[in-house]
């Protein structure tokens, strides 16, 4: 009874430190203004530059999307797994980052926010979008405790995500957060923070592991969902891509990020079954490794079998 007491008095003060930490960190948007020397990646040639280039980076059964934009800024969509920590900023780097502008994790589960820790310690970063969860659901795991601690130590501070937002919007480009609606859900997969990039004519909109509720109240909400490329929600789960949400987004093509054989039985066969159906083509990096599209704001072009973390 005495070690019962014990355990549950240790647990009780881990989740007290990771709140109280947790809280600190949210703070309002970071004025940050890089020079130009700064937040310009490298760009290998005038087609490039001239491009938007989106990768769907292979990290196993987990998530993670570099966003390049035309003037050099990176943003940073989720980091993968905790197995593919320590090998996401060597990737990062050959890909020609050097400076991370903006870094959204979409909701803090392992496979999302792995390898962001490792992320923050390796580059000089702009903003950080999170969602708040309440006091009684943040996670205690050791990858999320340490993030919120590498976080602290280089002084930065979290906004936290919620529909509406604009974080960033410049040169053609923009982009725009559909989710989270609410301030409190069930499941920690609806807290996913859901973005809309636009340049030019061409679209993307990046899921995260938002489910059914979360897509309903996007539906409800008005926004323009309507996007050329999905990134599917929650690996291709059944729970996500529902029917109505498919239609409104109305993609050509859609992205699926799951690792081979995995354990989950990700994608479910109803959302490739209803994908094929509405004729999009899919895209899976379980099968076709790291996939990037190249955006010239009027056609998006895409290559398969790219660099893979885990093959």
């Amino acid at each position: 009874m005495a070690r019962r007491r014990k355990r549950n008095f240790i647990g009780g003060a881990v989740l007290l430190i990771a709140a109280m930490l947790y809280s600190a960190l949210y703070g309002a948007p970071a004025k940050d203004t890089p020079s130009a020397a700064q937040s310009a990646a490298p760009v290998s040639s005038s087609k490039e530059a001239a491009q938007t280039n989106v990768w769907f980076l292979d990290v196993g059964q987990g998530d993670s999307e570099l966003i390049r934009l035309k003037s050099g800024k990176n943003i940073l969509i989720d980091a993968g797994t905790g197995e593919t920590a320590k090998q996401l900023p060597v990737l990062l780097k050959e890909l020609g980052v050097t400076r991370i502008d903006l870094l959204i994790g979409t909701h803090p589960h392992e496979d999302h926010i792995g390898g962001m820790a490792e992320v923050v310690k390796n580059f000089p970063i702009g903003q950080i979008y999170m969602p708040k969860i309440p006091n009684s659901q943040v996670p205690t795991t050791a990858v999320y405790e340490n993030l919120l601690e590498t976080i602290e130590a280089k002084k930065l501070k979290i906004t936290a995500a919620k529909s509406g937002m604009v974080p960033l919007e410049e040169d053609g480009c923009k982009l725009e957060l559909f989710a989270p609606n609410r301030a409190s859900y069930k499941d920690l997969n609806d807290y996913s923070v859901v973005a809309k990039l636009t340049c030019g004519q061409k679209s993307f909109l990046f899921a995260g592991d938002a489910e059914s509720p979360s897509e309903q109240e996007m539906l409800k909400t008005g926004y323009d969902l309507k996007s050329d490329v999905l990134k599917c929600g929650h690996h291709g789960s059944l729970s996500s891509t529902t029917a109505a949400f498919l239609k409104a987004v109305s993609p050509t093509a859609a992205v699926i990020s799951c690792g081979v054989n995995n354990d989950y039985g990700h994608p479910s066969k109803q959302v490739l079954s209803r994908l094929n159906k509405a004729k999009v083509t899919i895209y899976r990096t379980d099968q076709q490794g790291t996939i990037l599209a190249q955006c010239d704001g009027k056609t998006i072009a895409f290559q398969t079998n790219q660099k893979s973390l885990v093959k």
